[in-house]
């Protein structure tokens, strides 16, 4: 499964969707989601003990100016790794 979070950790039930993943899913960060992966919040803890492969888009950390602060944790891709994982994971649920 890939997830793909497109709002606020703090605007949404992040645990939710960390009680769904399973091991092999997929996380993609995008839009105001990218947020989560910002360096020393308990968010991104939680990210990293999930069993998931963890991505963001690389346009809305740039558009957002996080690039400085960004977890080094969690791949930064681009549209073609995007497509990429929509391949790899052929179900998804937008959160």
């Amino acid at each position: 499964m890939l997830y793909t979070l497109s709002r606020s950790p703090y605007a949404c039930d992040l645990a939710s969707l960390l009680l769904t993943a399973r091991s092999g899913d997929d996380l993609l960060l995008m839009q105001d989601g990218v947020i989560a992966g910002l360096t020393g919040t308990s968010v991104l803890k939680k990210l990293i003990a999930a069993p998931l492969g963890l991505y963001a888009l690389d346009v809305d950390v740039a558009a957002r100016g996080l690039i400085a602060h960004f977890s080094d944790k969690i791949a930064v891709i681009g549209y073609n790794e995007f497509v990429a994982l929509t391949v790899k994971q052929p179900q998804q649920m937008a959160w």
